[in-house]
C-alpha cells in the first residue's frame, strides 16, 4: 500500500476538497490521485491533445530550462516544427470576449495573466502556452519534461493520433529515475501515471469490464506492486511489457468485440470529467479568483481538442462548464455573483441540451449537478430570512435564478413528475417559490417563538409585563412588514402573489398558538384581553397586506383569503365578558342569599341604625364595576347596560328579601291595652 501521506490526497473519500461546503456530483473516484495529480495528468492531456496531426511537437512555450538545453545552431526548421501556432500566439486583451459575453461576465480589473508584484516582468505569461502552464500551476521543470517526452513519443510514433496513443504509458517508458531531481520525486511520478492508468481502466473503464479479465487481474497486480517499489520502465524491461501488454489490451476493447477507431484510457465516467473540470478551472485568473481570464475564448477552442480523448461533447461540456462556474462562486467565498449569474446563463444551454440528449450517461450527470447546485440553493432559500437578511437583494434573486432553473430542468425533463399527475401545464417556479415561502416563515415563526421569553424578560421592570403572545403578535407584524418591503418584491417576479402566501403562513402559524393559549382560558383576565386585542391587530394587518398584494389577481385575493380563518376575536371577547358578568352577578346572588339567611337584624342592636349586610353589597357591587373597567376591553359601552341591569337585579333582590325578612309595619307597634270600665267609686268618675 501507499504511504499515508500519500493516501491522504486521495479522493477515496466522500468530499472533494476542490469545495467548501458541497461534494462533486461527478462521483468519488475511490483512488488514491490527488488534486495535484489530476491537475498535471489534464495539462499532459492538453499538450499532447494539440500535437499537429503530422507529429510536430506541441512546444508552444520554451521554458528557459529548455532553453539551456537546445543546442546553439539547432536548424531553424527544427525551432519552428517544435511550435503549435494556436499555443504560441502572442497574449492580447480581448475585451470582446464572446464567452464571457454569452456568460454575462465582466472583463479584469486587470490583465488577466498579471501576477503578483514579486514577480518580474520576465515573469509573466507572453503566449497562451505559458498562460495556461501558469493557470495550471506547472512548474517550468515539469512543464520541460513532458515536452521533451512529446518529443520522443512523436518521433517514435509518428503520425499516430493522440487518441489511439495511451498517453501515462508512454511517459513512462520515456523517463527513468536519473531524469528527475531525486529517487522519491521520480517514485511519485511513476506512482501517479500508474494511479491514472488503473484509474482509468480499471476502476472507471469506458467499456465495461470483466471481473475475470486477466489483463485487468495483472495491471492490478503491477500497480500494488510499484506503490512498494518502482518498477523498471526501460524499453526492453520485462515489468515493462507486462505492463504494456495489460493496458493495450484493456484500453483497446470494444463493447462489440470490434477493434476501436480510438484507445479508452481516459474517457470512462468520471474519471474524464474530473480530468476536463481542470482544464476548465484555469480559464479563472490565478491572480484574482472571481474573474475569468480574458483569454478564455482561445484556451476553450484548445480545450476541444482533447474531448476524443476524454470522451467529452458538447452537451457534456456545458454541464460541466456550469459546475465549474458555480464551483468556483463558492471556493471564492460566494461574493462574486457574477460567477453565479454565469452559472445561470450557462443553465440555459443546459436546459436546451436535457430537451434533446437522452443518453442515459448524460442524464445521471445532468441529474446529479443539477441536484447538487439545487440542494445548495434552496438549503438557503428554504430559511432565506436568515441567510439573506443582511445580505443584498441581488444576491438573493441570483440564487433564486440558479434554483429555479436547475428545478426547471429536473422536473420537466428529467423526472416528468408532473406530467404524470396532471396533463395541464404546471408552473414550476410558481410552486418552488410557494414551497420556499411557507418554509422560511414557518423556521422564522419557530427561532421567534424561542426568543418570546426572552423579550418578555426584558420586561420584568415593569409591574405588569405583557404577555408573550402579545410580543409574538407585534414582532410578527414587524416581520410581515419586512417581508411585503424587502422579499416580496424579489419573489413576486415568479409568484403573483408572494406577501399573500407569506402572511397566509404567519396567520396560521400564529393562529396555532392562539387556539392552544385559547383552551387554557376559562375566565376573562386581563392578560387574556391583551392577547385577543394584540391578535385582532395583527390579524387586520395581515389581511391589509393579502388584500393589497393581490389586487391584480384573478380572483381579487380570495384563494389566500380563504387560507385564512379569522381568530374571531370580537366573538371570543363577547362571549368570555358575558361569562365575566354572570359569574361576577352570580356570585353577588349568592352572597345576598346566604348573608340574609344568617344575618339577623335588630335596631336596637346596630348602633349604625343599618345594617351590615347593606355596607357589603354596596362595597361588592362598587369592586364589581372597578374590575370591568379596569380590563382592557374596547366593548365596555356595548357591555356595561347588561353589566347594570345585572347589578340592579342584584340590589333589588337584596331589598325585597331585606324587606320581607323584617315583618310589617304592624309588628313594630305595640298593642294598645284593653279599656276597663270604672266602677263608681273609681276616682276617675265622671263628674
Amino acid at each position: 500500500m501507499a504511504p499515508a501521506a500519500v493516501q491522504d490526497r486521495g479522493f477515496g473519500g466522500t468530499r472533494s476538497s476542490m469545495t467548501t461546503d458541497l461534494e462533486c456530483p461527478f462521483g468519488v473516484l475511490g483512488s488514491q490521485l490527488s488534486e495535484d495529480d489530476l491537475r498535471e495528468t489534464a495539462y499532459e492531456i492538453f499538450i499532447a491533445a494539440c500535437r499537429p496531426s503530422a507529429g510536430r511537437s506541441t512546444l508552444t512555450y520554451i521554458s528557459q530550462s529548455d532553453k539551456a538545453e537546445r543546442p546553439e545552431k539547432s536548424s531553424p526548421s527544427s525551432s519552428s516544427s517544435s511550435v503549435s501556432p494556436s499555443l504560441q500566439k502572442s497574449l492580447t486583451s480581448t475585451a470582446a470576449s464572446r464567452v464571457k459575453r454569452a456568460l454575462g461576465l465582466r472583463s479584469s480589473k486587470k490583465s488577466s495573466h498579471s501576477k503578483d508584484s514579486s514577480h518580474s516582468r520576465s515573469k509573466k505569461p507572453q503566449t497562451i502556452g505559458e498562460l495556461l502552464r501558469l493557470q495550471m500551476n506547472v512548474s517550468e521543470q515539469t512543464d520541460a519534461r513532458v515536452r521533451r517526452a512529446l518529443l520522443r513519443i512523436s518521433a517514435g510514433q509518428l503520425g499516430k493520433r493522440v487518441e489511439s496513443i495511451v498517453l501515462p504509458l508512454e511517459l513512462l517508458q520515456q523517463f527513468k529515475s536519473s531524469d528527475f531531481s531525486d529517487a522519491q520525486e521520480y517514485q511519485v511520478w511513476q506512482r501517479r501515471n500508474l494511479w491514472i492508468l488503473e484509474a482509468g481502466l480499471l476502476l472507471h473503464p469506458a467499456v465495461p469490464l470483466e471481473r475475470s479479465d486477466a489483463a485487468a487481474q495483472r495491471l492490478r497486480q503491477i500497480v500494488r506492486g510499484a506503490e512498494e517499489k518502482p518498477i523498471e520502465t526501460g524499453r526492453n524491461s520485462e515489468a515493462m511489457q507486462a505492463l504494456r501488454s495489460a493496458v493495450m489490451s484493456l484500453a483497446w476493447r470494444s463493447t462489440d468485440g470490434s477493434t476501436p477507431e480510438t484507445c479508452h484510457w481516459a474517457d470512462g465516467f468520471p474519471l474524464n470529467l474530473w480530468l476536463y473540470q481542470m482544464l476548465l478551472r484555469a480559464c479563472f485568473d490565478s491572480g484574482e479568483e472571481t474573474v475569468v481570464i480574458d483569454e478564455i475564448d482561445e484556451l476553450m477552442e484548445l480545450m476541444k481538442k482533447t474531448w476524443a480523448l476524454l470522451g467529452i461533447n458538447q452537451m457534456l461540456h456545458n454541464i460541466c462548464l456550469t459546475w465549474v462556474l458555480f464551483q468556483q462562486f463558492l471556493m471564492t467565498g460566494q461574493i462574486e455573483t457574477d460567477l453565479l449569474g454565469a452559472a445561470e446563463n450557462q443553465l440555459d444551454e443546459v436546459a436546451k441540451d436535457a430537451k434533446a440528449v437522452k443518453d442515459p450517461l448524460y442524464v445521471k450527470v445532468l441529474s446529479s449537478t443539477l441536484s447538487a447546485i439545487q440542494g445548495w440553493a434552496e438549503k438557503r432559500l428554504l430559511a432565506y430570512h436568515e441567510t439573506f437578511q443582511c445580505s443584498s437583494v441581488g444576491f438573493m434573486e441570483s440564487v433564486l435564478s440558479v434554483a429555479l432553473a436547475a428545478a426547471k430542468v429536473l422536473v420537466d425533463d428529467i423526472s416528468h413528475e408532473y406530467r404524470r399527475k396532471r396533463k395541464e401545464e404546471v408552473d414550476v417556479a410558481r410552486n418552488r417559490i410557494d414551497m420556499y415561502i411557507r418554509s422560511s416563515l414557518r423556521t422564522a415563526f419557530a427561532q421567534m417563538m424561542e426568543q418570546v421569553d426572552s423579550r418578555r424578560r426584558s420586561f420584568k421592570k415593569q409591574q405588569n409585563p405583557p404577555p408573550a403572545l402579545t410580543i409574538l403578535a407585534k414582532d410578527i407584524g414587524d416581520l410581515a412588514r419586512n417581508e411585503k418591503e424587502k422579499f416580496s418584491p424579489i419573489l413576486k417576479r415568479w409568484h403573483p402573489f408572494a406577501a399573500g402566501v407569506a402572511v397566509a403562513t404567519l396567520h396560521a402559524c400564529y393562529g396555532r398558538e392562539l387556539k392552544q393559549f385559547l383552551s387554557g382560558v376559562t375566565a376573562l383576565t386581563p392578560e387574556s384581553v391583551q392577547v385577543l386585542e394584540a391578535a385582532d391587530k395583527l390579524e387586520k394587518d395581515l389581511v391589509q397586506i393579502a388584500v393589497e398584494d393581490s389586487v391584480d389577481c384573478e380572483d381579487g385575493g380570495k384563494g389566500v383569503i380563504r387560507e385564512m380563518p379569522p381568530y374571531e376575536v370580537d366573538s371570543i371577547l363577547a362571549e368570555l365578558s358575558r361569562t365575566w358578568i354572570k359569574e361576577r352577578l352570580d356570585r353577588l346572588r349568592e352572597w345576598v342569599d346566604r348573608n340574609l339567611q344568617q344575618e339577623g337584624w335588630s335596631p336596637v342592636a346596630n348602633k349604625e341604625k343599618y345594617a351590615p349586610s347593606a355596607v357589603e353589597v354596596l362595597r361588592i357591587v362598587e369592586e364589581t364595576l372597578d374590575a370591568f373597567f379596569e380590563l382592557p376591553l374596547s366593548q365596555h359601552q356595548d357591555l356595561l347596560p347588561d353589566l347594570v341591569a345585572g347589578l340592579d337585579r342584584a340590589l333589588q333582590r337584596y331589598i325585597s328579601q331585606t324587606k320581607s325578612g323584617c315583618g310589617s309595619k304592624n309588628s313594630y307597634v305595640p298593642l294598645l291595652p284593653a279599656l276597663t270600665r270604672c266602677s263608681t267609686g273609681s276616682k276617675f268618675r265622671g263628674v
